[in-house]
């Protein structure tokens, strides 16, 4: 009887062994098939979470908005500074008027444009432009030339005598419209041809940054006074000071 049971037991492990099925005295260990998974049968590979990918782009997001909140803060303390009419801060305005504006060819791609297009750029608005002249070039003021370019090297002193139109020598972008350390209230003008004209000692300005302003165009009031009898006129072009002189055709001469 025992004989029979053993044996029948022997035939069962047989069995379960032929099956792959765990039998007495054998461990039980999970068996990992090798076959291909679904994915794989189309050409994909398993897709896994990663965990770097979301954190690169955790930080992607914080650069954009620190970048974009720098921007709106220094846009907003440009904006301050030039609001800010104190002597303090008249440095800070030139340097970053200079950095710009007079680097950038406001004058020249306004040019190129109007050419191009026929149309002139919309700095101002079309009843501020004026028309584009072929005028002779002139003085920005009707004047004795008092102090010569050989003088100061930089440019000449105009005296009216009386209450006049400051007027710009040609086409142009203002660049600068406000009061300078050395020649108090002050007007830039950038040509096309790369040039920019100042006229400073100002009583008045009439235009404002970026304006595009014609040939002969009031540009400013000059009032003499006690204190100031002069307009200052100055051309420069690559980095040099032309003599206004040698441009102009100027008939009287002190």
């Amino acid at each position: 009887m025992k004989k029979g049971v053993k044996k029948v037991r022997k035939s069962i492990e047989q069995r379960k062994k032929t099956r792959g099925l765990p039998y007495k005295g054998e461990s039980k260990k999970q068996i990992i098939s090798n076959l291909p998974q679904e994915e794989e049968k189309h050409g994909y590979l398993p897709v896994f979470a990663d965990v770097t990918t979301t954190s690169k782009k955790d930080k992607a997001v914080s650069g954009i908005f620190l970048k974009g909140t720098l921007s709106v803060m220094l846009f907003f303390g440009a904006a301050l500074l030039w609001q800010t009419d104190t002597d303090v801060l008249e440095s800070p305005k030139r340097w970053s008027s200079m950095a710009l504006t007079q680097e950038f060819p406001f004058a020249a791609v306004h040019h190129w444009y109007q050419e191009t297009f026929g149309s002139p750029l919309g700095f101002t608005p079309p009843t501020e432009q004026a028309a584009h002249s072929d005028a002779l070039l002139a003085l920005p003021v009707t004047g004795n030339v008092t102090e010569t370019f050989q003088k100061n090297g930089k440019g000449i002193m105009i005296e009216p005598g009386e209450n006049s139109e400051v007027a710009a020598l040609q086409d142009g972008i203002v660049i600068f419209a406000g009061k300078d350390e050395e020649t108090n209230q002050t007007i830039i003008i950038q040509h096309p041809d790369g040039s920019n004209t100042t006229y400073g000692f100002l009583s008045s300005i009439d235009v404002h940054l970026y304006q595009f302003v014609g040939n002969n165009q009031r540009v400013g009031q000059f009032s003499p006074t006690e204190e100031s009898e002069t307009v200052y006129f100055a051309i420069e072009k690559d980095n040099d000071y032309i003599d206004p002189v040698q441009v102009i055709q100027v008939d009287d001469q002190e």
